[in-house]
């Protein structure tokens, strides 16, 4: 059975750099979305998000500043990301300062949207007090209409300006319909592209989606904050995060850089499954493994990916390297999945979306009571619990509590005081008995309470 679902109106926030349009997307959105930097040129993808203004559901884009450059350069690759969302867009905010005035950049942006056929408005920033709304009269001279004075920093004039959004956005008998099947009508599954700078992870962004959605190229630090997209596998959707790259603290000094940080530590948080992409040409670096345990403390499941693979000559000894490093300083993730493949020729990339969603699949997984406890006692049989200060400790069953990640409860006598090595001894038996290969695993622990605790003796009878 298909079920049918409104395609949202696309509202745009387009201008030159530096403008506001990230401070004045945050307001509308209602939350910090967006990096915001005094630092012209800050957002270089266009970033998405859904929002309501008043009663109406809209899909809200911010988009990287318009400058006239050569299509090779990275300005260049920004404009074209912007003349893109300007394309799909319902409504063009466009964004200018108050403060600048009318600039020539800002005079040839507007003739171009004009040419567009889009329903614009005029949206004067930082255009606080008097002052500010007798420079947005001289904004009339651009010829689109009754320009809106507003201070996205402060909110001043921006339900205005939302009214003028709404009135211009189609009506809504006139939104498109889209089919989809209701046996994905589940949320999405949310993924997380991280990895260290100029490792490949915004060109295998664009590779999964078959389109030039994030700018790329050789340059390092390209993706200053997460850029959201959606996708659909066989399986259904899959919320794609594409973030910046990620080096070593001692490196990280600019405050712009803090803050793009800042964001793909955030949406590693938020994903499910974490894809940590490696240039596989100079192997794994300390800082990927800084990356894959920051993941397994944050109880997500990971895929290796191993870009690049296309140029490597002898690849079985790289790939052996690889996989004896990782054996060696990833313990805790034993097991762990790893894609080989090429984001810029798509070779081997069709792999990575089925490994994500077995990876999953782990990371949900729930293993019966019943077959849990007979494994337990097997494993105490096997190997005792260690003494802890002359006397046996005691551990009498386990059950699990939840999945994502699987996480166990041992109850039992002073089950707080068995050592990590024992610790690492169940979960090497859970995850081998139960085919848990490469996902975080939990354990904790709770004591049975002693009848003998408050006897008087003074003395702790087991």
């Amino acid at each position: 059975m298909a079920l049918s679902t409104k395609s949202l109106p696309v509202v745009v926030i387009a201008g030159r750099p530096n403008v506001g349009k990230s401070t004045l997307f945050n307001r509308l959105a209602g939350r910090r979305y967006a990096i915001v930097n005094d630092q012209p040129g800050v957002t270089r993808d266009r970033k998405s998000v859904e929002i309501i203004l008043r009663d109406r559901s809209v899909s809200l884009v911010d988009t990287a500043g318009w400058e006239e450059d050569d299509p090779q350069t990275v300005f260049g690759r920004m404009r074209k990301s912007s003349e893109s969302a300007v394309a799909s867009a319902d409504v063009v905010v466009f964004c200018v300062d108050a403060r600048s005035g009318i600039t020539p950049v800002d005079e040839h942006f507007a003739q171009w949207l004009r040419k567009q056929g889009k329903p614009i408005i005029l949206a004067v920033n930082k255009a606080e007090g008097h002052a500010g709304d007798i420079a947005a009269l001289e904004m009339y001279s651009f010829g689109l209409g009754e320009p809106y004075p507003v201070s996205a920093e402060h909110g001043q004039g921006v339900g205005d300006l939302i009214e003028a959004v709404l009135d211009a956005l189609p009506n809504e008998d006139d939104e498109i319909f889209e089919d989809f099947d209701d046996d994905n009508v589940d949320r999405p599954l949310k993924l997380a592209i991280v990895g260290r700078p100029n490792a490949g992870k915004s060109t295998l962004v664009n590779q999964l989606l078959g389109e030039q959605r994030v700018i790329t190229g050789p340059e390092a630090g390209l993706t200053r904050d997460s850029i959201s997209v959606f996708l659909r596998d066989e399986e259904g959707e899959v919320e794609l995060v594409d973030t910046a790259g990620l080096r070593r603290k001692a490196r990280i000094d600019e405050t712009l850089e803090k803050m793009s940080v800042s964001a793909s530590l955030e949406a590693l948080k938020m994903a499910e499954v974490v894809v940590l992409v490696i240039d596989a040409e100079l192997g794994v670096h300390e800082q990927d493994l800084q990356i894959a345990r920051l993941i397994e403390r944050e109880g997500r499941c990971c895929v290796l990916a191993l870009n690049k693979w296309d140029i490597l000559e002898d690849r079985e000894a790289v790939r052996q390297k690889i996989k004896d490093r990782i054996e060696i300083s990833l313990t805790q993730m034993n097991g762990i999945a790893v894609v080989s493949f090429s984001a810029l020729t798509g070779r081997g990339v069709h792999k990575l979306l089925p490994a994500v969603r077995r990876a999953y699949a782990i990371w949900n997984k729930r293993v019966p009571t019943g077959a849990l406890n007979r494994w337990f006692e097997e494993a105490i049989t096997r190997h005792n619990p260690p003494m802890v200060e002359g006397r046996r400790l005691k551990i009498r069953y386990i059950t699990q509590i939840k999945g994502r990640p699987p996480t166990f409860v041992l109850f039992g006598t002073r089950t707080s005081k068995i050592p990590m090595d024992y610790q690492r001894y169940l979960v090497n038996g859970l995850r081998a008995t139960f085919d848990m290969p490469g996902t975080p695993i939990r354990l904790q622990f709770r004591d049975s309470k002693n009848p003998y605790a408050n006897n008087g003796n003074g003395k702790d009878k087991d």
